[in-house]
């Protein structure tokens, strides 16, 4: 890598990544997407897409209604996402085939549920669901591991039409409690306990102590995992198989409900680690255009295609690309309810074997977690079958990337590095395998319609190789329609910074291709000497060496540089740090970047902090190199990892100081 410096950008960005990675003829010949697919208009895209991939009860008249910051789209169209996803397969003949196949966390306990199957699943539910009183409109919360019943539930409301929001199942009671209050729900589903590398997860017993404070809630059904003793609260609680019992699954009996192109779908609350969390409005219509298309193209998805993405539903990753985009194009897919280490390291390759899987969706941080524990585990497994592999949720290392293509995909897979939101509802920013050059560590194009830029602070266009501030200049259909309850906090996140422009809040630069490549989030730049730069920067030339699994940056106050760098390094193999790895690894970081990006100090740990989706928890490591408080550490996967990591960080601070 060469530097390229930008000093009068938002951020500067120093590393240029020479690999390339052209797609191959044969895949090329038989891809979704063809290079025409940029060609063409707004409108007709749109148009076309809308009416291939979704089935209306009533044609729309108008594509979409731009009135900045909201838009409206597929304007008096009427529809049903239950019928989208489950009936019209069936209907199709393809009531046989299969649409989950489910995996739980102890060995051997499996399940293989066909449309047809889903279908009679879905209307039992939704059957028992009104039976105790929901109905249009009413507000749902569902609280819930990944168990096939998730996805079931989500089915039957909007089968009902009942709007609903899904609390991630590692959330505190606290955590649940505030979403359910905020939405106003009524109903409640959760289940007894969940699995967790051999341990119960008392997800009831969160759900009760998160009812005490949400007053609004009438009833609380559970679905039985374990077969856990639980309390059951008279009048309040029901297990689901008695309000089943008696219900049909005949579809006549529950037909699905025709929604308005604009009616609520659910709401999903961002993890509220800075602030009180967002409850992001997504709507039916243009939702299920949008990531119905985008699954199409981005994964290649074929008629006999097994589909895993290794999200949690309980995040917007699991509710787009798990179950409405896969359901809605009849594609089969895997629900694994376990982690990757149980009961042993190579357990998702057994899974990706064992199912023929041949498309895998994970995040970076699982990837770089393999590295961690080293490709033998899949070395194990017959993973042929693979052939499209994607990433999401942050943005990939270049060594990362390699590492995932070289040793997962056989070095011939093509690996597509999405880059969306929450709020975003639908990837944005893409290669399109088959037409795509791809290029590790960038997400490449914006998917066609998307228009992306990136801003300087005065909010003009940053020439290529600078870096700068995510913009989205155009609606796009399964965009946020607003934080519910609360507009004007809408218009200041994401709208105030540039007139009539979507800010993202992340760091980004276009290279002379027109490709992009993801920075981080904004408040993860790092002011060092006078030079911006992102901690993503300084993660990718750290996970360049040959002996870093992991590694995460974040800044410190200093009072000669403005902010010194200190970095939270795992090695491969499950070294232990020393003087000699720490005075490398600040010599190989200024010979990638330049010597002012050496951290300041490098803190070795065994594990970094992440969430439960896999993020790592940077502002917790900026609490930890500051020596703050630990802030709110709801949403951390595992607790004892930040307490670990703060006591290294203090001793490597107390040796710089001596």
């Amino acid at each position: 890598m060469n530097e390229r410096r930008s000093g009068a950008h938002a951020i500067e960005t120093m590393q240029v990544e020479e690999r390339r990675y052209p797609p191959s003829p044969e895949f090329a010949k038989q891809a979704n997407a063809k290079p025409d697919i940029y060609e063409t208009g707004f409108d007709e895209f749109w148009t076309r897409e809308a009416k291939a991939r979704v089935s209306w009860f009533t044609p729309w008249a108008d594509l979409y209604k731009w009135d900045a910051p909201y838009a409206k789209w597929f304007l008096g169209g009427q529809l049903n996402v239950c019928y989208n996803c489950v009936d019209r397969h069936v209907e199709a003949g393809q009531g046989d085939k299969v649409a989950y196949f489910w995996e739980g966390e102890p060995e051997n306990d499996r399940r293989r549920i066909t449309f047809s199957d889903l279908q009679r699943e879905v209307v039992r539910f939704a059957n028992g669901l009104k039976q105790i009183g929901v109905e249009k409109g009413t507000p749902v919360g569902i609280y819930m591991g990944m168990v096939p019943e998730l996805p079931l539930a989500m089915l039957a409301c909007t089968r009902i039409g009942a709007p609903f929001t899904v609390v991630f199942g590692g959330f505190s009671a606290e955590a649940l409690s505030d979403r359910l209050n905020d939405m106003e729900c009524q109903f409640l589903i959760t289940q007894d306990e969940g699995w967790r590398r051999g341990s119960r997860v008392p997800l009831k017993g969160n759900a009760d102590a998160a009812l005490e404070i949400s007053p609004l809630v009438k009833r609380c059904v559970v679905v039985r995992r374990t077969g856990g003793d639980v309390q059951m609260r008279q009048n309040r609680d029901v297990w689901a198989d008695e309000i089943l019992k008696g219900a049909s699954d005949d579809p006549k009996s529950c037909p699905c409900e025709p929604m308005d192109s604009e009616d609520l779908l659910y709401l999903l609350y961002t993890s509220g680690t800075t602030a009180k969390p967002k409850g992001i409005i997504h709507t039916t219509g243009g939702y299920l255009v949008g990531v119905a298309t985008t699954h199409h193209y981005i994964f290649d998805v074929k008629p006999d295609s097994v589909y895993w993405c290794a999200a949690d539903i309980g995040w917007v990753t699991g509710h787009s690309y798990i179950v409405f985009g896969p359901l809605c194009n009849g594609t089969t897919g895997i629900i694994y309810e376990g982690t990757p280490d149980f009961p042993d390291k190579d357990r998702w390759w057994s899974i990706v074997e064992r199912y023929k899987a041949d498309i895998l969706y994970t995040a970076p941080t699982a990837i770089r977690t393999h590295m961690k524990w080293g490709p033998e585990h899949a070395k194990k497994h017959d993973l042929s079958s693979l052939r499209v592999l994607g990433t999401v949720g942050e943005p990939i290392n270049p060594e990362a990337w390699v590492w995932y293509r070289e040793n997962i995909g056989g070095d011939r897979t093509p690996v597509v590095d999405t880059w969306w939101q929450t709020e975003t509802g639908m990837i944005m920013i893409t290669p399109l395998p088959g037409i795509t050059t791809l290029k590790p560590g960038s997400a490449t194009q914006p998917f066609p319609t998307v228009d992306a830029a990136v801003y300087d602070e005065e909010g003009k266009v940053v020439p290529p190789g600078g870096g700068g501030y995510l913009v989205i200049r155009k609606p796009w259909p399964a965009m946020l329609r607003g934080i519910y309850r609360d507009p004007n906090r809408y218009r200041e996140t994401y709208w105030n910074r540039y007139q009539d422009t979507y800010f993202v809040g992340d760091g980004a630069r276009v290279d002379d291709d027109g490709d992009f490549w993801l920075l981080g989030r904004v408040d993860d730049v790092m002011n060092v000497s006078g030079h911006r730069i992102s901690t993503i920067e300084v993660e990718s030339a750290l996970v360049a060496h040959p002996a870093v699994a992991e590694a995460a940056a974040a800044g410190r106050d200093d009072p000669q540089t403005g902010q010194a760098i200190v970095a939270f390094v795992t090695l491969k193999g499950g070294r232990e740090g020393s003087p000699e790895m720490l005075k490398e690894l600040r010599e190989h970081v200024g010979q990638k970047i330049g010597k002012f990006a050496a951290p300041a100090n490098i803190v070795f740990t065994p594990e970094l902090p992440k969430t439960r989706s896999g993020k790592i928890m940077r502002r917790l490591l900026r609490d930890v190199s500051e020596k703050r408080p630990l802030g709110d550490t709801t949403t951390l996967a595992e607790p004892a990892v930040v307490e670990e990591l703060a006591r290294r960080g203090h001793e490597e601070a107390a040796k710089e100081e001596a």
